[in-house]
Formats: C-alpha cells, sequence, structure tokens
C-alpha cells in the first residue's frame, strides 16, 4: 500500500486509464475527494463509473461536460445524478441490491476501485465504513484483473465492525477529513404516526425480525414499537439508520431469536441523520456490517423467524402493483435497491409480514393509491406478492384473497374522496366481479 499526498496523485491518465471499469462505494462513504478530482481531470475519458447512491459534495462528477467523457451506471439514483439520469447523460442500471455482488463479478467486473475506510485496528484491517453493499465483490473482480485500489481514509468514517479488509488489499490511501453526508429525517407527522401504530399494533410482537429504512414511518414504527413494550427484538437489514439505534439503545434489540443468535444488528449500509450517529457506530459491537448478497439474499432473510419488512412506494394500484423507484416510466427518482429482496424474503419467513407503509397522498396532495399504475413504469412488487399494505387510513392483508377482493380492499387505503372514486370504479367495472 503505497500513501498519497493529493487525489491527483492517482487519479490521472497513467492510472485511470481509457477503459477502465470503477466501483465506488456509495451511501455515507462516497470517496468524494477521489471522484472530484475525476470529474476535473478532462485529460480521463471513455471510462465507466458505477455506484450505489452516491452522496456528498459531488456535483461536478454528473455535469455535462464529465458526462462526455464518463458513463455513468447509476444503480441508484439520487440528488447528485438525479438530472443527469433523467435528461439522458447517465444510464439507470437497473438491479437488486442482493444481485449487485454477483453482476460485479461476473459480468460488469470493475478493475478501479474506489472506496473509503477507516483503521486499521489491531489486526492491521480496515473497516469499509459506513457502506459494505458490493463492496467486497468489486475489490475482488480488481484483484483478479490486476487492477487499482484507491482508498480514502476519512478521519470521521467510523470503524463499523464486522467486515473489514486486509491493508494488502488497497494500492493507494489518501487522508481526508471531512464531514460525512447526512440524512435529515422530520418528526413524524400525524399520518406516520398513524402508520407507526397500526404496524406496530398487528404485525410486531416479542421476537419479531426487523427490516426498516429511513424517514418518517421508520421512526413512527420505532416509536410505536416503544410505547408497546415489546423485547427480543432482532435487526436483519439493508440499511441501518437513527430510528434502530434508538431500538438497540432503549435494550430491546437482543437478536436472542433470530437464525444466527449474535447479539447485533446486521446490516449492509449506515445512515445517520448528525454526526453524533455516525460516533455511535465507532467500535460498536451492536452492530455489524455485512456484504449486500448476505443481508439482502431472500434466503437469508426468510431463515429469520418473523420477519417483519417495512418499506415504503411511491405508489400502489388496484391490481396490486407496487413502484417505488420511478415516478414515470422514464423519470428514474431512485432505484429498486433490496424492496423486492426483503418482500419476497419475509413473505417465505416463518411468521413474516411483508409491508409496503405509505401515506395515501403525496405532500401536494395527490393520491398514492391509484387505479392503474403508469404505464411503463417498474414495478418493485408485482401483482402475485402477496403484501400487506397499510396506509394511515388502515392495513390491508391480500392473502387468500381473490383479484377483485384485493381492489375493494387497496380502494379502502385511500383517502376519502378518492376512496369513493375508486369504489364507483370498481363498481361500475364488470370486470372486477
Amino acid at each position: 500500500m503505497k500513501k498519497i499526498r493529493n487525489p491527483e496523485d492517482v487519479v490521472n491518465l497513467k492510472i485511470i486509464k481509457p477503459g477502465s471499469r470503477i466501483y465506488a462505494a456509495g451511501n455515507a462513504a462516497t470517496p468524494q475527494k477521489l471522484l472530484r478530482a475525476l470529474a476535473a481531470d478532462e485529460q480521463i475519458e471513455d471510462v465507466e463509473v458505477i455506484g450505489v447512491l452516491l452522496l456528498g459534495d459531488i456535483d461536478p462528477l454528473f455535469s455535462e461536460a464529465a458526462c462526455n467523457r464518463i458513463t455513468h451506471r447509476v444503480i441508484f439514483n439520487g440528488p447528485a445524478s438525479r438530472e443527469a439520469v433523467n435528461h439522458g447523460r447517465a444510464k439507470y442500471q437497473l438491479l437488486h441490491l442482493s444481485d449487485i455482488p454477483r453482476q460485479l463479478r461476473h459480468d460488469i467486473k470493475p478493475d478501479v476501485a474506489m472506496i473509503t475506510v477507516s483503521g486499521p485496528d489491531n489486526g492491521g484491517n480496515y473497516s469499509l465504513g459506513t457502506t459494505v453493499e458490493a463492496v467486497p465483490a468489486a475489490l475482488e473482480s480488481v484483484r483478479r484483473q490486476d487492477g487499482v485500489v484507491i482508498a480514502e481514509r476519512n478521519a470521521r468514517m467510523p470503524f463499523v465492525l464486522g467486515s473489514t479488509i486486509p491493508a494488502d488489499m488497497i494500492d493507494y490511501l489518501i487522508d481526508t477529513d471531512y464531514p460525512l453526508p447526512v440524512s435529515p429525517v422530520k418528526p413524524p407527522d400525524e399520518a406516520a404516526r398513524r402508520i407507526g401504530i397500526i404496524i406496530a399494533d398487528n404485525y410486531i410482537q416479542n421476537g419479531t425480525t426487523l427490516q426498516y429504512g429511513i424517514g418518517q414511518v421508520p421512526e413512527a414504527v420505532t416509536d410505536a414499537i416503544l410505547d408497546k413494550g415489546v423485547r427480543d427484538l432482532g435487526i436483519h437489514t439493508e440499511l441501518f439508520a437513527d430510528a434502530m439505534q434508538r431500538l438497540v439503545e432503549a435494550g430491546v434489540v437482543t437478536n436472542r431469536h433470530t437464525f444466527i443468535h449474535v447479539n447485533c444488528a446486521m446490516s449492509s449500509i449506515f445512515l445517520s441523520s448528525d454526526p453524533e450517529g455516525y460516533e455511535w457506530l465507532d467500535y460498536n459491537s451492536s452492530v455489524q456490517s455485512r456484504p449486500c448478497d448476505y443481508t439482502n439474499s431472500a434466503l437469508n432473510i426468510a431463515r429469520e423467524p418473523n420477519m417483519v419488512a417495512i418499506n415504503g412506494a411511491i405508489g400502489v394500484d388496484l391490481h396490486g402493483n407496487i413502484w417505488a423507484d420511478s415516478l414515470q416510466a422514464r423519470r428514474i427518482f431512485s432505484g429498486v435497491g433490496g424492496q423486492s429482496d426483503f418482500l419476497r424474503g419475509a413473505a417465505l419467513s416463518s411468521g413474516g409480514v411483508p409491508i409496503i407503509a405509505l401515506k395515501s397522498t403525496t405532500n401536494k396532495g395527490l393520491s398514492k393509491i391509484v387505479e392503474k399504475c403508469p404505464e411503463g413504469i417498474t414495478t418493485t412488487a408485482i401483482a402475485a406478492d402477496q403484501v400487506v399494505i397499510v396506509s394511515e387510513q388502515g392495513a390491508f392483508d391480500p392473502r387468500g384473497l381473490s383479484f377483485s377482493e384485493r381492489a375493494v380492499a387497496t380502494a379502502h387505503l385511500a383517502e376519502p374522496n378518492t376512496r369513493e372514486q375508486l369504489i364507483k370504479r370498481i363498481y361500475d367495472s364488470p370486470e372486477y366481479h
């Protein structure tokens, strides 16, 4: 491993040659200085960058000028990449989170990796910090092709236990010190609180294993869990955020009944709403990181008893289609991520429940429960997936019900005016009878 002082010492045409495929760690572990150097060097061209939700101060990477030299394969869209993806300057790479490592090993095959690390520990190993996801698979691919691994050691990156790499896996190391990206969470509003209470009251018991993400609804579910007083919860998730930290700190997470029986939460990605949340993760044995082909394997999820997977969505239709990555057929908001992995894994779990939780309307008052999904849109759950749907209006379990029965129940999750319109549409349509 060679230590360097400036990103430009390694991010240059001698190292990043034409034809290079670069895998970049994402989320809070996005190597921002390396990626800005890549965007700034106009000599580097005809290269690809692959990543999952690249966050931070990296807007130049997706500028029109940079996109003329760099082919972006965006697996999960975010604020920095959204305009480029939706204006044709970057490609949307449609992948389940569980499948990214396999694709990196066998299909995409990156030969350069840009990552963020913390460490070393007393054994000389470096933590992958807040983002593991598919990084280990990317490093395997790079090594097989005699490629280059470049790492930022950010002084503010916590040493998250679980997934580490030896020093000889890193070719170049640069020390950095800048704030990690945060994901601010608004306090739950009345609709979110109602959803949280419905979920906790009906689906979360002592010994439940949990998966959920970040936002108002997860915070509200956590509030309701603590109010209910359930114990011995497990956490097997793809994203660990502040809401789950609160459960750990309250002492209700023991993982006593989970498949591997370890007293810690399992996750592949960690995000916090403030720097203190990242400090809490540092050498904290109550959490461990794992690659996303472990955390998001439907087989592993199904092994967890009483697995309750709670995910959000942009919309739901009367057929039972659910979409979470797109607003329209070619207007990509986020990504498929691991939603399908957890919905299908939870459905196979003994006592498991796959849940989609969404407010009945958008911030602009538009209904999220509609008759038909937008034409050509990507669905993260299809009508045949037996997914429980919860809005502030109530909960609907489709298991054992017919197409028309499901349509009526789904309509009742809409706000009152839309509900009446949808029910009339069902009543007037012979195909529902």
